[in-house]
């Protein structure tokens, strides 16, 4: 799948909404290409006291909740369809689900995907190796 197919999942996900008055979602969306072949979605939660996730987040959340666990690609977009490359959070995170999801690529401009262990090249898991 390419990653082009990703961002159309995204987007369709796509679209700030305010849940409370500490509270809104939707600014970014993400999409998972799982090893199953299933895409996955998600949109981030933003609070107040700083207690919400990434879109990352969410669509990993709704992985796991499949059964899945191993990623492929992993694609975010913001306001006007924008390319949102993971945080250092998300990276993080990405990674520990799986041993194989160093491996797995992540879209970081339009034009540029690499993989998640080259955004972590010094991975505390790895013992600092790359």
């Amino acid at each position: 799948m390419e990653f082009s197919e990703l961002i159309k999942q995204a987007e369709k996900v796509l679209g700030y909404r305010e849940l409370s008055g500490s509270a809104e979602a939707g600014s970014v969306a993400a999409a998972i290409l799982g090893a199953n072949g299933k895409v996955y979605v998600g949109v981030c939660i933003d609070t107040a006291c700083s207690l919400g996730f990434c879109a990352e987040h969410s669509a990993a959340a709704a992985m796991v909740t499949d059964g899945e666990s191993r990623i492929l690609k992993v694609a975010a977009v913001g306001e006007g369809g924008a390319v949102m490359p993971p945080c250092g959070r998300c990276r993080e995170f990405l990674t520990q689900l799986h041993p194989e999801n160093r491996e797995a690529l992540a879209l970081v401009a339009s034009d540029t995907a690499v993989t998640l262990g080259e955004l972590l090249p010094f991975d505390w898991k790895a013992g600092g190796n790359k």
